[in-house]
């Protein structure tokens, strides 16, 4: 997928997860920014799969450990969501890995528990 299509989603998750932080505010459970966020998104088309496994593969074995991406947007844009006090490095390296281990390329952390949900993104790209 060329750079502007995945320009153009991530910007329309952003402005989902913005619609969706104004509707509802900061202080609900992660689980209720995701399924928002996925009916937001799938009502401009978007496509869009919630809590998708991701394994390790280590040693040309897979490994199901639990790891599961919150959504995935067109198979493109991986999307972790928090609903936390603030976020730490620890949240930025989580979605990297996700990157890397889904082979996937662009990645947004979005806290809905942010005053501000501007304050609250963070976009991220894998150099694979």
């Amino acid at each position: 997928m060329r750079r502007q299509e995945i320009d153009w989603r991530t910007g329309q998750v952003v402005d989902g997860a913005i619609r969706v932080h104004s509707a509802l505010g900061p202080g609900l459970l992660e689980s209720a920014y995701e399924a928002c966020l996925a009916h937001e998104l799938r009502k401009r088309g978007l496509g869009v799969r919630t809590q998708v496994p991701l394994p390790i593969v280590y040693d040309g074995v897979r490994i199901d450990l639990g790891y599961r991406i919150d959504l995935l947007v067109d198979d493109a844009v991986v999307v972790e969501l928090k609903a936390i006090t603030r976020l730490h490095p620890i949240h930025e390296a989580q979605l990297l890995s996700y990157l890397k281990l889904s082979g996937h390329r662009v990645g947004l952390l979005i806290n809905f528990h942010s005053l501000h949900l501007r304050d609250g993104i963070r976009r991220m790209v894998n150099n694979l």
